[in-house]
Protein backbone atom coordinates (compact mmCIF):
# COMPACT_ATOMS: atom_id res chain seq x y z
CA UNK A 1 0.00 0.00 0.00
CA UNK A 2 2.79 2.60 1.06
CA UNK A 3 4.62 1.76 -2.05
CA UNK A 4 1.50 2.56 -4.59
CA UNK A 5 0.87 6.03 -2.53
CA UNK A 6 4.04 6.78 -2.79
CA UNK A 7 3.93 6.18 -6.73
CA UNK A 8 0.65 8.29 -6.69
CA UNK A 9 2.63 11.43 -5.04
CA UNK A 10 5.31 10.93 -7.80
CA UNK A 11 2.71 11.53 -10.43
CA UNK A 12 0.19 13.80 -8.88
CA UNK A 13 2.12 15.52 -6.32
CA UNK A 14 0.40 19.20 -7.28
CA UNK A 15 -2.99 17.44 -8.33
CA UNK A 16 -6.15 18.67 -6.05
CA UNK A 17 -9.37 17.12 -5.63
CA UNK A 18 -11.46 16.12 -8.52
CA UNK A 19 -15.05 16.80 -7.74
CA UNK A 20 -17.07 14.32 -9.71
CA UNK A 21 -21.21 15.82 -9.77
CA UNK A 22 -23.41 12.47 -10.42
CA UNK A 23 -27.15 13.57 -11.89
CA UNK A 24 -29.22 11.04 -10.76
CA UNK A 25 -32.48 10.91 -12.93
CA UNK A 26 -35.51 9.22 -12.03
CA UNK A 27 -35.29 4.92 -12.22
CA UNK A 28 -31.75 5.38 -12.97
CA UNK A 29 -29.67 2.04 -12.84
CA UNK A 30 -28.19 1.29 -9.30
CA UNK A 31 -25.36 -0.85 -10.95
CA UNK A 32 -23.83 1.96 -13.44
CA UNK A 33 -24.23 4.57 -10.54
CA UNK A 34 -22.80 2.67 -7.67
CA UNK A 35 -19.73 1.27 -9.79
CA UNK A 36 -18.57 4.37 -10.74
CA UNK A 37 -19.10 5.77 -7.30
CA UNK A 38 -16.83 2.56 -5.68
CA UNK A 39 -13.93 3.29 -8.13
CA UNK A 40 -13.95 6.95 -7.05
CA UNK A 41 -14.12 5.99 -3.36
CA UNK A 42 -11.41 2.80 -3.78
CA UNK A 43 -9.19 5.16 -5.40
CA UNK A 44 -8.68 7.46 -2.14
CA UNK A 45 -8.77 4.48 -0.52
CA UNK A 46 -5.71 2.94 -2.48
CA UNK A 47 -3.69 6.59 -2.68
CA UNK A 48 -4.19 7.02 1.14
CA UNK A 49 -5.78 10.49 -0.27
CA UNK A 50 -8.72 12.43 -0.91
CA UNK A 51 -8.21 12.50 -4.80
CA UNK A 52 -11.99 12.64 -5.48
CA UNK A 53 -15.07 13.94 -3.92
CA UNK A 54 -18.61 14.31 -5.19
CA UNK A 55 -21.65 15.32 -4.91
CA UNK A 56 -25.49 14.05 -6.19
CA UNK A 57 -28.03 16.03 -7.39
CA UNK A 58 -31.24 15.90 -9.08
CA UNK A 59 -34.57 17.44 -10.06
CA UNK A 60 -35.70 18.91 -6.85
CA UNK A 61 -32.97 18.65 -4.22
CA UNK A 62 -34.57 15.98 -2.01
CA UNK A 63 -34.96 12.27 -2.76
CA UNK A 64 -34.95 9.93 -6.00
CA UNK A 65 -35.35 6.36 -6.47
CA UNK A 66 -33.53 3.79 -8.58
CA UNK A 67 -35.24 1.35 -10.85
CA UNK A 68 -35.34 -1.05 -8.29
CA UNK A 69 -36.92 1.22 -6.04
CA UNK A 70 -34.87 2.19 -3.21
CA UNK A 71 -34.59 5.57 -2.59
CA UNK A 72 -31.66 8.31 -2.52
CA UNK A 73 -31.34 11.24 -0.88
CA UNK A 74 -29.81 14.08 -3.01
CA UNK A 75 -27.30 16.72 -2.01
CA UNK A 76 -28.72 19.86 -3.91
CA UNK A 77 -30.93 20.58 -6.91
CA UNK A 78 -29.21 21.03 -10.09
CA UNK A 79 -27.27 23.48 -9.12
CA UNK A 80 -24.43 25.80 -10.84
CA UNK A 81 -21.36 23.94 -11.21
CA UNK A 82 -17.92 24.89 -11.28
CA UNK A 83 -15.72 24.75 -14.78
CA UNK A 84 -13.19 21.67 -13.75
CA UNK A 85 -15.89 19.72 -12.48
CA UNK A 86 -16.80 16.31 -14.16
CA UNK A 87 -20.42 15.75 -14.94
CA UNK A 88 -21.62 12.04 -14.38
CA UNK A 89 -25.52 11.51 -15.63
CA UNK A 90 -27.25 8.37 -14.22
CA UNK A 91 -29.54 6.88 -16.29
CA UNK A 92 -31.82 3.97 -16.30
CA UNK A 93 -35.54 2.51 -17.54
CA UNK A 94 -37.78 4.70 -19.55
CA UNK A 95 -34.93 7.19 -20.17
CA UNK A 96 -37.26 9.10 -22.68
CA UNK A 97 -39.66 10.46 -20.18
CA UNK A 98 -36.95 10.38 -17.50
CA UNK A 99 -34.76 12.93 -18.87
CA UNK A 100 -37.01 16.15 -18.37
CA UNK A 101 -36.25 19.51 -20.15
CA UNK A 102 -35.12 20.93 -16.59
CA UNK A 103 -32.54 18.86 -16.88
CA UNK A 104 -31.99 19.15 -21.16
CA UNK A 105 -32.08 23.13 -19.96
CA UNK A 106 -29.92 22.85 -17.21
CA UNK A 107 -27.06 20.43 -19.03
CA UNK A 108 -27.20 22.95 -22.14
CA UNK A 109 -26.40 25.62 -19.79
CA UNK A 110 -23.38 23.75 -18.26
CA UNK A 111 -22.12 22.39 -21.38
CA UNK A 112 -21.50 26.10 -22.44
CA UNK A 113 -18.61 26.16 -19.73
CA UNK A 114 -16.77 23.54 -21.12
CA UNK A 115 -17.53 21.11 -18.57
CA UNK A 116 -16.81 16.74 -19.18
CA UNK A 117 -20.22 15.36 -19.21
CA UNK A 118 -20.86 11.54 -18.96
CA UNK A 119 -24.09 9.46 -19.70
CA UNK A 120 -24.15 6.58 -17.96
CA UNK A 121 -26.35 3.47 -18.76
CA UNK A 122 -29.30 5.17 -21.01
CA UNK A 123 -28.06 8.55 -20.03
CA UNK A 124 -26.65 9.22 -23.71
CA UNK A 125 -29.91 9.35 -24.68
CA UNK A 126 -30.51 12.78 -22.45
CA UNK A 127 -26.89 14.01 -24.19
CA UNK A 128 -28.16 13.69 -27.18
CA UNK A 129 -31.88 15.44 -26.34
CA UNK A 130 -29.70 18.06 -25.52
CA UNK A 131 -27.63 18.27 -28.83
CA UNK A 132 -24.37 17.48 -27.04
CA UNK A 133 -23.54 14.32 -28.69
CA UNK A 134 -23.94 16.04 -32.61
CA UNK A 135 -21.33 14.63 -34.51
CA UNK A 136 -19.54 12.75 -31.58
CA UNK A 137 -19.38 9.29 -31.63
CA UNK A 138 -21.13 7.22 -28.34
CA UNK A 139 -22.76 4.25 -27.03
CA UNK A 140 -25.95 3.52 -25.28
CA UNK A 141 -27.01 -0.13 -23.85
CA UNK A 142 -27.73 -2.56 -26.90
CA UNK A 143 -31.51 -2.59 -25.69
CA UNK A 144 -31.34 1.18 -26.43
CA UNK A 145 -29.75 1.33 -29.58
CA UNK A 146 -32.44 0.71 -32.18
CA UNK A 147 -34.77 3.69 -30.85
CA UNK A 148 -31.60 6.12 -30.63
CA UNK A 149 -30.71 5.57 -33.92
CA UNK A 150 -34.01 6.00 -35.22
CA UNK A 151 -34.05 9.28 -33.72
CA UNK A 152 -30.40 10.92 -33.61
CA UNK A 153 -28.77 9.99 -36.50
CA UNK A 154 -26.33 13.04 -36.10
CA UNK A 155 -24.81 10.62 -33.39
CA UNK A 156 -22.09 8.48 -34.81
CA UNK A 157 -23.22 5.22 -32.39
CA UNK A 158 -21.05 2.27 -31.65
CA UNK A 159 -21.10 -0.51 -29.73
CA UNK A 160 -18.48 -0.30 -27.33
CA UNK A 161 -18.98 -1.04 -23.82
CA UNK A 162 -17.73 2.95 -23.35
CA UNK A 163 -17.06 5.62 -25.90
CA UNK A 164 -14.89 9.10 -25.14
CA UNK A 165 -14.67 11.78 -27.42
CA UNK A 166 -13.78 14.78 -26.32
CA UNK A 167 -15.35 16.31 -23.75
CA UNK A 168 -18.48 13.61 -23.83
CA UNK A 169 -18.21 10.36 -22.44
CA UNK A 170 -20.86 7.39 -22.47
CA UNK A 171 -21.40 3.91 -21.63
CA UNK A 172 -23.43 1.10 -22.59
CA UNK A 173 -24.50 0.13 -18.70
CA UNK A 174 -23.59 -2.29 -15.80
CA UNK A 175 -20.48 -2.58 -14.86
CA UNK A 176 -18.96 -0.58 -18.36
CA UNK A 177 -19.02 2.24 -15.97
CA UNK A 178 -16.19 0.35 -13.86
CA UNK A 179 -14.46 0.45 -17.39
CA UNK A 180 -14.61 3.72 -18.13
CA UNK A 181 -14.01 5.10 -14.73
CA UNK A 182 -10.80 2.97 -14.59
CA UNK A 183 -9.32 5.17 -17.49
CA UNK A 184 -10.29 8.30 -16.14
CA UNK A 185 -8.35 6.78 -13.01
CA UNK A 186 -5.05 6.19 -15.04
CA UNK A 187 -4.85 8.83 -16.65
CA UNK A 188 -5.04 10.97 -14.19
CA UNK A 189 -3.02 9.07 -11.42
CA UNK A 190 -1.39 6.17 -13.15
CA UNK A 191 -1.84 2.66 -13.89
CA UNK A 192 -0.71 1.39 -11.15
CA UNK A 193 -3.58 2.90 -8.81
CA UNK A 194 -6.36 2.21 -11.69
CA UNK A 195 -5.03 -1.55 -11.77
CA UNK A 196 -5.41 -1.13 -7.95
CA UNK A 197 -8.92 -0.28 -7.65
CA UNK A 198 -9.42 -3.02 -10.09
CA UNK A 199 -7.79 -5.71 -7.95
CA UNK A 200 -9.99 -4.45 -4.71
CA UNK A 201 -13.31 -4.77 -7.02
CA UNK A 202 -12.19 -8.54 -7.89
CA UNK A 203 -12.50 -6.69 -11.85
CA UNK A 204 -9.87 -8.86 -13.52
CA UNK A 205 -10.55 -8.04 -17.42
CA UNK A 206 -10.61 -4.57 -17.68
CA UNK A 207 -12.33 -3.24 -21.37
CA UNK A 208 -11.27 -0.90 -23.13
CA UNK A 209 -13.16 1.05 -26.09
CA UNK A 210 -12.54 -1.19 -28.41
CA UNK A 211 -14.49 -4.40 -26.56
CA UNK A 212 -18.19 -4.42 -27.50
CA UNK A 213 -21.03 -4.40 -24.68
CA UNK A 214 -22.97 -8.09 -26.57
CA UNK A 215 -21.71 -11.45 -26.18
CA UNK A 216 -20.80 -12.97 -28.92
CA UNK A 217 -22.94 -14.59 -31.38
CA UNK A 218 -21.96 -17.99 -30.65
CA UNK A 219 -22.16 -16.87 -26.27
CA UNK A 220 -25.06 -15.33 -26.95
CA UNK A 221 -27.31 -18.72 -29.09
CA UNK A 222 -25.04 -21.60 -26.70
CA UNK A 223 -23.90 -22.79 -30.38
CA UNK A 224 -20.60 -22.82 -32.02
CA UNK A 225 -20.89 -23.32 -35.43
CA UNK A 226 -18.89 -20.50 -37.90
CA UNK A 227 -21.07 -20.58 -40.60
CA UNK A 228 -24.77 -20.64 -38.41
CA UNK A 229 -23.14 -17.35 -36.20
CA UNK A 230 -22.27 -15.52 -39.87
CA UNK A 231 -25.78 -15.75 -40.98
CA UNK A 232 -27.48 -14.78 -38.18
CA UNK A 233 -24.88 -11.44 -37.90
CA UNK A 234 -26.21 -10.97 -41.56
CA UNK A 235 -29.62 -11.20 -39.89
CA UNK A 236 -28.83 -8.43 -37.49
CA UNK A 237 -27.51 -6.13 -39.78
CA UNK A 238 -30.27 -6.36 -42.24
CA UNK A 239 -33.06 -5.79 -40.00
CA UNK A 240 -35.01 -2.83 -42.59
CA UNK A 241 -34.42 -4.73 -45.86
CA UNK A 242 -34.39 -8.34 -45.10
CA UNK A 243 -32.14 -11.30 -47.01
CA UNK A 244 -33.77 -14.17 -48.50
CA UNK A 245 -32.93 -17.42 -46.57
CA UNK A 246 -31.28 -18.56 -50.35
CA UNK A 247 -29.19 -15.32 -50.29
CA UNK A 248 -27.79 -16.43 -46.89
CA UNK A 249 -27.17 -19.31 -47.50
CA UNK A 250 -25.23 -18.75 -50.79
CA UNK A 251 -23.53 -15.80 -48.85
CA UNK A 252 -21.85 -18.73 -46.65
CA UNK A 253 -21.28 -21.29 -49.16
CA UNK A 254 -24.28 -23.50 -48.29
CA UNK A 255 -27.66 -24.87 -50.29
CA UNK A 256 -31.13 -22.97 -48.93
CA UNK A 257 -31.50 -26.69 -47.33
CA UNK A 258 -28.58 -27.03 -45.86
CA UNK A 259 -29.68 -24.01 -44.27
CA UNK A 260 -32.64 -25.54 -43.55
CA UNK A 261 -31.46 -27.84 -41.13
CA UNK A 262 -28.78 -26.12 -39.50
CA UNK A 263 -31.40 -23.83 -38.17
CA UNK A 264 -34.01 -26.55 -37.23
CA UNK A 265 -30.96 -28.64 -35.75
CA UNK A 266 -29.24 -25.40 -33.72
CA UNK A 267 -31.90 -23.71 -33.08
CA UNK A 268 -35.32 -25.65 -33.83
CA UNK A 269 -36.82 -23.11 -35.97
CA UNK A 270 -36.45 -22.33 -39.49
CA UNK A 271 -34.23 -19.47 -40.64
CA UNK A 272 -37.38 -17.48 -41.62
CA UNK A 273 -38.73 -18.15 -38.28
CA UNK A 274 -35.44 -16.95 -36.31
CA UNK A 275 -35.09 -13.87 -38.47
CA UNK A 276 -38.80 -12.87 -37.81
CA UNK A 277 -38.06 -12.97 -34.22
CA UNK A 278 -35.38 -10.35 -35.01
CA UNK A 279 -37.31 -8.27 -37.09
CA UNK A 280 -40.29 -8.31 -34.28
CA UNK A 281 -37.70 -7.91 -31.42
CA UNK A 282 -36.46 -4.54 -32.63
CA UNK A 283 -39.80 -3.51 -33.51
CA UNK A 284 -41.03 -4.19 -29.84
CA UNK A 285 -38.13 -2.27 -28.79
CA UNK A 286 -39.14 0.53 -31.15
CA UNK A 287 -42.89 0.88 -30.09
CA UNK A 288 -41.66 1.13 -26.31
CA UNK A 289 -38.89 3.37 -26.45
CA UNK A 290 -40.06 5.50 -29.37
CA UNK A 291 -42.97 8.27 -30.65
CA UNK A 292 -42.55 6.58 -34.15
CA UNK A 293 -45.83 5.63 -35.83
CA UNK A 294 -46.52 1.90 -35.97
CA UNK A 295 -46.23 2.45 -39.82
CA UNK A 296 -42.78 4.02 -39.57
CA UNK A 297 -42.23 0.85 -37.11
CA UNK A 298 -43.03 -1.66 -39.45
CA UNK A 299 -41.14 -0.30 -42.66
CA UNK A 300 -38.05 0.18 -40.06
CA UNK A 301 -37.97 -3.88 -39.57
CA UNK A 302 -38.94 -5.20 -42.96
CA UNK A 303 -42.63 -5.11 -43.30
CA UNK A 304 -44.18 -4.01 -46.55
CA UNK A 305 -47.52 -3.09 -44.70
CA UNK A 306 -48.84 -2.54 -41.47
CA UNK A 307 -51.64 -5.36 -41.39
CA UNK A 308 -48.77 -7.72 -42.03
CA UNK A 309 -47.04 -6.49 -39.40
CA UNK A 310 -50.04 -6.53 -37.04
CA UNK A 311 -50.79 -9.96 -38.23
CA UNK A 312 -47.16 -11.02 -37.69
CA UNK A 313 -46.87 -8.76 -34.33
CA UNK A 314 -49.52 -10.59 -33.16
CA UNK A 315 -48.96 -14.08 -33.55
CA UNK A 316 -45.78 -13.69 -31.59
CA UNK A 317 -47.09 -11.53 -28.58
CA UNK A 318 -50.37 -12.26 -28.51
CA UNK A 319 -50.87 -8.28 -28.41
CA UNK A 320 -51.13 -5.75 -31.34
CA UNK A 321 -48.83 -3.48 -32.07
CA UNK A 322 -51.66 -0.77 -31.24
CA UNK A 323 -52.04 -1.84 -28.05
CA UNK A 324 -48.86 -2.66 -26.77
CA UNK A 325 -47.83 0.90 -27.66
CA UNK A 326 -51.23 2.21 -25.81
CA UNK A 327 -50.15 -0.18 -22.54
CA UNK A 328 -47.29 1.50 -22.28
CA UNK A 329 -48.53 4.99 -22.48
CA UNK A 330 -50.94 3.98 -19.46
CA UNK A 331 -48.01 2.21 -17.72
CA UNK A 332 -45.93 5.54 -18.11
CA UNK A 333 -48.67 7.30 -16.76
CA UNK A 334 -49.68 5.96 -13.96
Amino acid sequence: MSELRQTVDIIDDEARTQRFVFVLLNDFTLLSFASALECLRLANRMAGRELYKWLLLGEGGETISCSAGTEFNLDDDLIELHRDDWVMICGGIDIQQNSPKKVIGWLRREARKGIKIAGLCTAAYTLAKAGLLDGKAATIHWENQDSFQEEFDEVELTKSVFRIDGNRMTTAGGTSSIDLMLKLIAEAHGETLANAVADQQIYSSIRTDQDTQRLSVPTRIGVRHPKLSQVIQMMEANIEEPISPSILAKDVGMSTRQLERLFRRYLNRSPKRYYMELRLQKARNLLMQTDMSVINVALACGFASPSHFSKCYRAHYDTTPYRERGSQASRLSI
